[in-house]
Protein backbone atom coordinates (compact mmCIF):
# COMPACT_ATOMS: atom_id res chain seq x y z
CA UNK A 1 0.00 0.00 0.00
CA UNK A 2 1.66 3.44 -1.09
CA UNK A 3 1.47 6.41 1.70
CA UNK A 4 0.34 9.41 -0.36
CA UNK A 5 1.67 12.79 1.19
CA UNK A 6 -1.40 14.56 3.40
CA UNK A 7 -1.01 18.18 4.58
CA UNK A 8 -3.48 19.50 7.35
CA UNK A 9 -3.84 22.69 8.48
CA UNK A 10 -6.58 24.90 10.35
CA UNK A 11 -7.44 28.31 9.43
CA UNK A 12 -9.88 30.86 10.99
CA UNK A 13 -11.52 33.89 9.59
CA UNK A 14 -14.56 35.88 11.78
CA UNK A 15 -16.20 33.23 13.32
CA UNK A 16 -15.63 30.40 10.90
CA UNK A 17 -13.05 27.32 11.82
CA UNK A 18 -11.75 25.14 8.96
CA UNK A 19 -10.22 22.31 8.90
CA UNK A 20 -8.12 21.97 5.73
CA UNK A 21 -6.55 18.52 4.18
CA UNK A 22 -4.17 18.85 1.11
CA UNK A 23 -2.82 15.76 -0.80
CA UNK A 24 -1.34 15.88 -4.26
CA UNK A 25 -4.04 15.39 -7.04
CA UNK A 26 -5.70 17.55 -10.07
CA UNK A 27 -7.33 20.34 -7.82
CA UNK A 28 -10.53 19.94 -7.27
CA UNK A 29 -11.46 21.52 -3.94
CA UNK A 30 -15.05 20.18 -1.78
CA UNK A 31 -15.83 22.32 1.03
CA UNK A 32 -18.08 20.42 3.53
CA UNK A 33 -18.40 17.73 1.02
CA UNK A 34 -19.58 19.69 -1.99
CA UNK A 35 -17.55 21.23 -4.75
CA UNK A 36 -16.50 24.63 -4.28
CA UNK A 37 -18.07 26.81 -7.34
CA UNK A 38 -21.78 25.10 -5.82
CA UNK A 39 -20.83 25.64 -1.65
CA UNK A 40 -19.72 29.67 -1.89
CA UNK A 41 -22.18 30.55 -4.97
CA UNK A 42 -20.05 33.76 -5.78
CA UNK A 43 -16.92 33.70 -8.25
CA UNK A 44 -15.71 36.53 -5.84
CA UNK A 45 -15.49 33.93 -2.49
CA UNK A 46 -13.59 31.21 -5.26
CA UNK A 47 -11.11 33.51 -6.42
CA UNK A 48 -10.51 34.03 -2.42
CA UNK A 49 -10.28 30.07 -1.62
CA UNK A 50 -7.82 29.76 -5.04
CA UNK A 51 -5.53 32.95 -3.95
CA UNK A 52 -3.10 31.29 -2.28
CA UNK A 53 -2.19 28.61 -5.57
CA UNK A 54 -1.99 31.25 -7.74
CA UNK A 55 0.46 32.75 -5.09
CA UNK A 56 2.46 29.76 -5.28
CA UNK A 57 1.93 28.52 -8.72
CA UNK A 58 0.45 25.45 -8.00
CA UNK A 59 -2.97 25.48 -9.96
CA UNK A 60 -4.20 22.22 -10.01
CA UNK A 61 -1.50 20.12 -7.84
CA UNK A 62 -3.33 19.76 -5.07
CA UNK A 63 -7.20 18.46 -3.60
CA UNK A 64 -8.44 20.39 -0.67
CA UNK A 65 -10.66 18.45 0.93
CA UNK A 66 -12.31 21.15 3.43
CA UNK A 67 -14.58 21.44 6.65
CA UNK A 68 -16.18 24.29 7.74
CA UNK A 69 -17.70 25.51 10.79
CA UNK A 70 -19.38 28.75 11.93
CA UNK A 71 -19.82 31.95 10.47
CA UNK A 72 -20.74 32.75 7.02
CA UNK A 73 -19.55 32.20 3.41
CA UNK A 74 -17.41 34.95 3.25
CA UNK A 75 -15.75 33.75 6.65
CA UNK A 76 -16.10 30.48 5.80
CA UNK A 77 -14.08 31.31 2.44
CA UNK A 78 -11.59 33.37 4.52
CA UNK A 79 -10.82 30.73 6.89
CA UNK A 80 -10.61 28.30 4.03
CA UNK A 81 -7.40 30.25 2.62
CA UNK A 82 -5.81 30.82 5.76
CA UNK A 83 -6.01 26.96 6.21
CA UNK A 84 -4.76 25.99 2.40
CA UNK A 85 -1.84 28.60 3.26
CA UNK A 86 -0.61 27.35 6.04
CA UNK A 87 -1.47 23.65 4.68
CA UNK A 88 0.48 24.93 1.63
CA UNK A 89 3.60 26.16 3.95
CA UNK A 90 3.62 22.35 5.59
CA UNK A 91 4.12 20.71 1.76
CA UNK A 92 6.83 23.09 1.19
CA UNK A 93 8.50 25.63 3.61
CA UNK A 94 9.90 27.71 0.76
CA UNK A 95 6.12 29.30 0.16
CA UNK A 96 6.40 30.90 3.40
CA UNK A 97 7.78 34.24 2.37
CA UNK A 98 5.65 34.60 -0.54
CA UNK A 99 2.09 33.80 1.59
CA UNK A 100 3.30 35.77 4.99
CA UNK A 101 3.87 38.51 2.60
CA UNK A 102 0.82 38.81 0.94
CA UNK A 103 -1.00 38.44 4.85
CA UNK A 104 -2.04 34.74 3.81
CA UNK A 105 -0.55 33.43 6.91
CA UNK A 106 -1.82 36.09 9.33
CA UNK A 107 -5.37 35.38 10.81
CA UNK A 108 -7.55 38.06 10.37
CA UNK A 109 -8.30 39.29 13.66
CA UNK A 110 -11.46 41.33 13.04
CA UNK A 111 -14.67 40.06 14.76
CA UNK A 112 -18.25 41.55 15.19
CA UNK A 113 -18.30 43.72 18.20
CA UNK A 114 -20.48 42.61 20.96
CA UNK A 115 -23.47 44.54 21.58
CA UNK A 116 -24.06 47.27 24.21
CA UNK A 117 -27.16 47.55 26.94
CA UNK A 118 -28.65 50.64 25.86
CA UNK A 119 -28.36 50.58 22.04
CA UNK A 120 -29.43 48.94 19.54
CA UNK A 121 -26.62 47.18 18.02
CA UNK A 122 -22.80 47.41 18.72
CA UNK A 123 -22.81 51.25 18.64
CA UNK A 124 -26.04 52.40 16.80
CA UNK A 125 -28.57 53.96 19.34
CA UNK A 126 -32.29 54.37 19.50
CA UNK A 127 -33.82 56.96 17.46
CA UNK A 128 -34.01 60.02 19.31
CA UNK A 129 -37.45 61.89 19.17
CA UNK A 130 -37.47 65.42 20.26
CA UNK A 131 -41.45 65.95 20.70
Amino acid sequence: MEETARYYATGKRKNAIARVWLTPGEGNITMNDKPLNSYVGRLALERIVLQPFEVVESVGRYDVRALVKGGGISGQAGAVRHGISKALVAANPDFRTMLRRLGYLTRDPRVKERKKYGRKRARRGFQFSKR
